[in-house]
């Protein structure tokens, strides 16, 4: 409830999960493109399942961009 008062009173909006929420998820973001595994990120957010971490893996777009495959026919 801190957090979440706090950012109202800077009057920071539109965020779907406001308070400590958003500084952990926003912390998570930073840290895989600055190159942390998702072992590292877990552990320090304290996921209990690697599971929980993963779903900051959508986030990184470029490498996500590595991982595909080429369009059949090529570029249109």
């Amino acid at each position: 409830m801190i957090a979440k008062e706090a950012l109202e009173r800077a009057g920071i909006h539109g965020y779907a999960h406001p308070g400590a929420h958003l500084f952990r998820h926003s912390l998570a973001t930073d840290l895989l493109r600055s190159g942390a595994s998702f072992a590292e990120i877990g552990q320090l957010l304290r996921h209990r399942s690697i599971d929980s971490t993963r779903i900051y893996a959508k986030l990184d777009i470029e490498k996500l961009r590595e991982l595909s495959l080429p369009w059949p026919g090529g570029v249109q």
